[in-house]
């Protein structure tokens, strides 16, 4: 799989985008991997790969990508109804009340933190701004990444936020937790492409284990991860 920008700042503009240090606060959250480690559901890298995997082939094949595609034509057309309905589409597959305060937090953060960077964001309709993805994929139209480019550095940014919580909860050794980024890394493209792919009638996806892990975590007795 190849990937091309079509400038080269949308390059550096890319790696800001995914960058741990970006101030929307994807470090405090586990999306439920503090209650499945607590419960003995993950304790090794082993059970820490199965988790990810399915959700890769689950949660971001059919939900978050797709939504990710569409929510990137949207901003090009421009069409404004388009990004509300999936807008309200993703938070509706958020089966958790933390769930859903994570998106919601993540795209106000974002949302002061593209305020500040783009202009035109000043613009914006404030009903445009209801989710992580569409903060996300307004950057991404601005600065010229396209799809794949984007996918990658959605789903990278995601896994590696992930890894880093499974690495100070288990714990994980550092060297563990790379072995896991490098081999669900290999996974990525083919998910991409075939998230791309996905029908809209398709679009749409419920974990269990996360909306349980999720749930249970939300009166979790200790946490160090927000709730």
């Amino acid at each position: 799989m190849s990937i091309e920008l079509r400038d080269d700042l949308a390059l550096a503009r890319l790696m800001q985008l995914i960058s741990p240090s970006l101030p929307i606060g994807g470090y405090s959250y586990s999306q439920g991997i503090e209650w499945a480690v607590d419960a003995g559901w993950i304790s090794t890298a082993d059970d820490l790969y199965d988790w990810l995997e399915g959700l890769l082939n689950t949660n971001m094949l059919y939900l978050e990508l797709p939504i990710l595609c569409r929510m990137l034509d949207a901003w090009v057309a421009p069409d404004f109804d388009c990004l509300r309905n999936w807008n309200e589409y993703l938070m509706a597959n958020r089966e958790t009340e933390e769930l859903r305060l994570e998106e919601t937090n993540r795209a106000r953060a974002f949302k002061q933190l593209l305020v500040s960077l783009i202009p035109e964001a000043r613009q914006v309709d404030s009903t445009l701004w209801r989710t992580q993805t569409a903060c996300y994929s307004f950057a991404c139209q601005r600065w010229n990444i396209e799809y794949d480019a984007a996918a990658y550095g959605f789903l990278w940014s995601w896994l590696e936020n992930l890894v880093l919580s499974a690495v100070k909860i288990i714990p994980l050794g550092q060297t563990d937790g790379q072995k896991t980024v490098f081999k669900l890394a290999s996974i990525i493209p083919i998910i991409i492409k075939q998230a791309r792919d996905v029908a809209e009638d398709d679009i749409g996806a419920s974990s269990m284990a996360l909306a349980i892990a999720s749930a249970q975590h939300e009166t979790q007795y200790t946490r160090l991860f927000r709730s």
